[in-house]
């Protein structure tokens, strides 16, 4: 299938540049969240989510990514896995702006049918601040286009931590044939590196999104939700 052949190249272009580059540029993340968040809407009716990743950059800005996590659809669905591949190109205009550009396919995988969808961003970034563009000619397999525009904003703390403020805007016809327009998400949280691991704790709410707020089991629920997880980058320093 299309969507396997997809995914099988991005991890096997992945595995052959890595065994042409310094193990410097390869790392590996793993992550444990009470919760997978996309955009303020739970993927995992709220329940835990254990995710990992799989990264290569080199040094001409060219970078490549596979990434996986359980998800919770509810009983309407069997897909408890998705995969994802990127590609992309990041750099600096200069010491304070920098920019990233490239595509991301999401893949959902079941006994069933397995579904997929890609997203074409360009970012830029200026010091402790940053703005992304995502557009999806065929959002969630459904037939419609949508957009996703993200500005995040990080602030040093004292003592080694970090205040981190999000805010996204979802629109596009998928939306309006699904919701009856975009919707709004935000985040406040604090981050902090203690040894290897990386502690997150942050109150995200997507209820500006109707549709969702309060779904039976919470799934797909976009109420608001304090987030908490933990993750470490290997190879570790």
């Amino acid at each position: 299938m299309m969507k396997t052949t997809s995914m099988m190249c991005a991890l096997a272009v992945l595995a052959l540049a890595s065994l042409e580059t310094r193990a410097d540029e390869i790392s590996s993340t793993l992550t444990l969240a009470s919760d997978y968040d996309f955009r303020g809407i739970s993927q995992t009716a709220r329940d835990p989510a254990l995710q990992a990743s799989l990264d290569w950059s080199a040094s001409s800005g060219l970078y490549l990514g596979a990434w996986a996590s359980n998800v919770d659809f509810g009983p309407g669905t069997d897909a408890d896995i998705e995969l994802d591949a990127s590609i992309g190109y990041s750099g600096n205009f200069n010491d304070d702006v920098s920019y990233d550009i490239g595509v991301a396919l999401y893949t959902f995988w079941s006994d069933g049918d397995n579904a997929e969808f890609a997203e074409l961003y360009a970012g830029i970034g200026y010091k402790n601040w940053s703005a992304k563009l995502w557009y999806a000619p065929d959002f969630n397999n459904y037939g419609a286009s949508a957009t996703y525009l993200e500005g995040n904003l990080a602030i040093p703390l004292a003592s080694g931590f970090e205040l981190g403020l999000h805010a996204g805007y979802s629109s596009g016809d998928f939306w309006d044939e699904t919701n009856d327009g975009g919707y709004f998400d935000y985040s406040i949280g604090v981050s902090k590196s203690i040894g290897n691991f990386a502690l997150a704790l942050s109150w995200i709410d997507g209820s500006d999104l109707k549709a969702t707020d309060g779904t039976p089991g919470d799934v797909f629920t976009s109420e608001s939700k304090l987030w908490f997880s933990i993750a470490t980058t290997l190879p570790w320093k």
